[in-house]
């Protein structure tokens, strides 16, 4: 049995690659958030800021 892999195809570069996994890790975040219904307000407050801080950080 031959295992090689047929490598015509043309590679991507690092930014499309980076690009394609944020946009992956970004659909499994929304598809899979738990459900925060029954939590306390006040997890509810931390599990927003955390929420908010990590999207600062993306940004920078």
């Amino acid at each position: 049995m031959n295992s090689r892999i047929n490598n015509d195809s043309e590679g991507i570069d690092r930014k499309t690659s980076r690009s394609i996994c944020d946009a992956v890790g970004e659909r499994l975040q929304q598809s899979l958030r738990p459900d925060t219904s029954g939590l306390s307000s006040h997890l509810q407050h931390l599990l927003d800021e955390l929420r908010r801080r990590d999207e600062v950080g993306m940004a920078n």
